[in-house]
């Protein structure tokens, strides 16, 4: 992987433990279980570094945060709104760009349901407010910013919301967002807002008239749409409505496997022929199938090839989903929260502890790279998919 320049920085270590953070012992950010490499012959393993040595890497979608040991405190640990970025993992995960979704929905400073206005300001100025303390991570706000990072063995951090609830029916809350260094934000997450349905609702309701001047808005500031939480009406309505191409930041085919959580075909065919990119996510029990219902990194590879056959290797890349620390645990523990009820698959499923291959941030990318090689993708389609698709759509959307 690229050398990235990492100083050994710990998140929000200019303050004192027990004087101004409380003491919450976190997960390992190396070996917490162990997943396994995919295995690679000397000569693959050389095309391997080449790929991340000339390539750009970036991931779509990501919780870059370490969890608290003990998720029965976790509600708790959110409530002080300080996220902990793991640097030392980061810097060894190859990444060149992350597209952080930060964790609004579970930023429950003042209210117990999420994604308020004030808890997310919060939440992003306190992450910053991190990231400004050392400089392997740094804030990206152009494409030069991401190939700059590259340059200088750093890592860009793409401020990313998952779903524009706290915006209420105040469009020019999305400047102020995008005055804050936001450069992705999504329709909905699973609960329907002004702009329109997530998976919760039914699928007649869809992107509002609020919803459309939001998504104009978006256009004009240069924000990337993401549609991954929006049920299948608001997903297609804003797929029409935005003049740029959008991203389904994380999700994948429902053609494999039955959950209103992955898309139908004929939402990624549409994303596609206007040019946007759907990011393969391994957040567990998403991405498996009828052939692969345990879920691991072959299931999820499974969704990436199925939508490269359905709309082709430049309408493809990777939004993994992950995280450091328990993310089975942590579903658990916030099921209602997040809404994950509304994302099963009328299928059962074997529960999996870790998704084997793709556990955490640091080890998504460098398996991800080894199977492309080991499965015979060339070169140049490894870096549309790492990357190059979603410099391509940034490009266009944040030219402004």
């Amino acid at each position: 992987m690229q050398k990235k320049n990492y100083d050994g920085y710990q998140a929000f270590q200019y303050l004192d433990a027990g004087e101004d953070l409380p003491n919450f012992e976190l997960v390992e950010q190396f070996d917490r279980v162990p997943s396994k490499q995919v295995e690679v012959t000397a000569e693959q393993a050389e095309r391997v570094q080449n790929i991340f040595d000339e390539h750009l890497i970036i991931s779509l979608h990501d919780h870059t945060f370490v969890a608290p040991k003990d998720l029965s405190r976790f509600l708790e640990f959110r409530r002080y709104g300080r996220d902990h970025t793991g640097y030392a993992g980061l810097a060894q995960s190859g990444m060149d760009a992350v597209f952080d979704a930060m964790m609004d929905g579970t930023a429950m400073i003042t209210s117990r349901a999420g994604w308020k206005w004030d808890d997310v300001v919060f939440d992003i100025g306190m992450r910053l407010s991190d990231i400004a303390h050392q400089d392997m991570v740094k804030l990206a706000l152009t494409t030069d910013d991401i190939r700059n990072a590259k340059k200088n063995g750093q890592i860009g951090f793409v401020v990313s919301l998952e779903g524009a609830a706290m915006i209420e029916t105040e469009v020019d809350r999305i400047d102020v967002l995008y005055g804050m260094g936001v450069r992705s934000l999504g329709i909905a997450y699973s609960e329907g807002n002004a702009l329109g349905a997530g998976l919760k609702e039914p699928a007649t309701y869809g992107l509002t008239a609020f919803g459309r001047k939001a998504v104009r808005r978006m256009n004009k500031l240069g924000i990337a749409i993401d549609i991954s939480h929006a049920n299948d009406q608001t997903s297609m309505d804003t797929i029409e409505a935005s003049e740029d191409p959008i991203f389904i930041t994380h999700a994948g085919a429902r053609g494999l496997w039955n959950s209103a959580r992955l898309k139908p075909d004929e939402i990624i065919k549409a994303c596609a022929e206007r040019g946007g990119v759907i990011g393969i996510e391994a957040a567990p029990h998403t991405t498996i199938s009828q052939a692969q219902p345990r879920h691991t990194i072959d299931s999820f590879m499974e969704h990436f090839e199925y939508c490269v056959d359905l709309v082709g290797i430049d309408h493809v890349a990777f939004g993994p989903d992950v995280l450091y620390g328990d993310h089975v645990g942590l579903h658990h523990a916030l099921r209602e929260a997040l809404s994950l009820s509304a994302s099963k698959g009328k299928a059962e499923y074997p529960e999996v502890p870790y998704v084997d291959g793709l556990e955490n941030p640091t080890e998504a990318f460098p398996n991800i790279v080894r199977w492309l090689v080991k499965h015979g993708y060339s070169d140049d389609e490894i870096a549309k998919a790492v990357g190059g698709n979603i410099m391509r759509v940034l490009d266009q959307v944040w030219a402004r």
